[in-house]
């Protein structure tokens, strides 16, 4: 089963995708617009990209605060996997995505790219981290 992994963010997406075992998560593309209340083409992508994959799932992160409350964000990111879920039909379920931007960050430095470079890959970096972390614990729960 593949399982589509996003990062929602203000202006783009970070999308990574599972391999068909459920055991990989792959940086796959960034999704951008112009503005954050404009997603219907971003949704339309997100959707082609689920046919493409042939995916069954949706986990999008969700940006909790250190305290785990939710704020103004996290409310955002529901409202967008709601439209997510409307749009393709699939499931969405949502996954802590505390640190994941920074940890992308280090890793594309770690990689030796420079800054000017890492905001065209660090969405679907950190779109995979938070894939990664949900095939994670589903592996330990089955």
């Amino acid at each position: 089963m593949r399982i589509l992994g996003l990062d929602y963010g203000a202006r783009t997406i970070g999308v990574a995708v599972s391999d068909s075992s459920g055991k990989l998560a792959l940086p796959l593309e960034t999704v951008r617009r112009k503005e954050e209340n404009k997603l219907r083409r971003s949704l339309a992508r997100i959707q082609e990209l689920c046919a493409e994959y042939g995916a069954e799932r949706i986990v999008i992160g969700l940006p909790l605060n250190m305290d785990d409350t939710e704020g103004e964000r996290a409310q955002l990111t529901r409202l967008f996997g709601d439209q997510v879920a409307r749009r393709t039909g699939l499931p969405v379920v949502y996954e802590d995505e505390r640190l994941t931007s920074v940890e992308a960050d280090e890793l594309l430095a770690e990689g030796g790219v420079p800054r000017k470079d890492r905001k065209k890959t660090e969405d679907q970096i950190a779109a995979a981290l938070i894939l990664r972390s949900y095939l994670e614990k589903e592996e330990h729960r089955g």
